[in-house]
């Protein structure tokens, strides 16, 4: 079978929003190539074979981001190219630089779409205690502590180390003490979800709208059997989710945190945390406020270049 391969060049910082909109119109999976993937990596066992390879003799991305979505037969392609071109250039209203914004086809087969974007995923150790790692990758641990959480992104979602998802990965490191009860919203890969119950928490519910994150979470649950079991099913956010848990994770675009603000308060046990990330400087602003005006108390804000993300608290009664 042959498919289109829709490229749209950007910026690191509107990977996610670009991935968005190319699924939003059709796309049956994207492969995201980012510069910063590589920014920190040194030689390491990237071979094949395990052998030590420097980072740098691996084809990427010099600077910048590529997001590629694949479409079908049944999709019409040149149809919707302009409203891809006019939707990528239009995050510059909701404060995301996406680059050159230049939008390229061409054809693929299934065997190249399958194959193509794994070259660009590699083990990386993204806090203290978690590593990500491929799951067609032989690893091994490097400490006792160390807790490893394998992915298989497949062609909808990216490496797992993003910014946004690297201090949400943080921010469980920090809030979690052990036996916690978890809500993951917009739960995507899954990773979120898997790194929490490595790091101790009893329970955990997650949550995403797309039904292609679902399958994806579910997949990426069973290939780490020390995470399991995890609930995932498919939800607007947290709408008809009524129950009492000690911490929120959410790692999606500010436009949508905002909505979701009241959703976490209620959902929240009396000193439970929210810890929201997918915010870009241009909107941490307005996002601490809607956060603090519900009620919350924060805690802790983070960054790591443009992006930020929050941990807040609800407080107690007394407080």
């Amino acid at each position: 079978m042959q498919w289109t391969q829709v490229t749209v060049k950007t910026e690191s910082e509107a990977v996610e929003a670009v991935s968005f909109i190319l699924n939003d119109l059709g796309a049956t999976g994207v492969k995201i190539e980012d510069a910063k993937d590589f920014e920190k990596l040194r030689p390491g066992k990237f071979g094949a074979h395990g052998e030590i390879i420097d980072p740098n003799d691996i084809p990427h991305l010099e600077k910048g981001a590529a997001v590629t979505a694949y479409y079908p037969q049944n999709i019409f392609v040149p149809e919707i190219l302009p409203t891809i071109k006019q939707r990528v250039l239009a995050l510059k209203e909701f404060g995301l630089d996406p680059g050159a914004g230049e939008v390229v086809t061409s054809a693929v087969s299934d065997e190249n779409w399958a194959t193509a974007w794994k070259k660009y995923y590699h083990p990386v150790r993204v806090t203290r205690h978690l590593t990500v790692v491929p799951d067609w990758e032989e690893y091994q641990a490097a400490q006792d502590d160390e807790r490893v959480i394998y992915l298989d992104p497949g062609m909808a979602f990216g490496t797992g180390t993003h910014p946004t998802t690297k201090l949400m990965l943080q921010a469980l490191e920090m809030t979690l003490r052990g036996n916690e009860t978890v809500l993951d919203v917009g739960t995507g890969s899954g990773v979120l979800s898997i790194a929490a119950r490595l790091l101790g928490a009893a329970k955990v519910n997650a949550y995403d709208v797309d039904d292609v994150a679902v399958k994806s979470a579910l997949d990426n649950i069973e290939l780490n059997p020390k995470a399991q079991p995890i609930k995932v099913a498919a939800n607007d956010l947290l709408a008809g989710i009524h129950e009492q848990v000690d911490v929120i994770v959410a790692n999606i675009l500010a436009e949508i945190i905002i909505p979701l603000v009241p959703q976490a308060f209620e959902n929240l046990k009396n000193n439970g945390y929210f810890l929201c990330s997918g915010i870009i400087a241009d909107k941490i602003q307005v996002v601490t406020e809607a956060i603090e005006n519900q009620g919350f108390v924060i805690e802790e804000k983070m960054q790591i270049k443009d992006w930020y993300g929050v941990i807040a608290r609800k407080p107690l009664p007394d407080e």
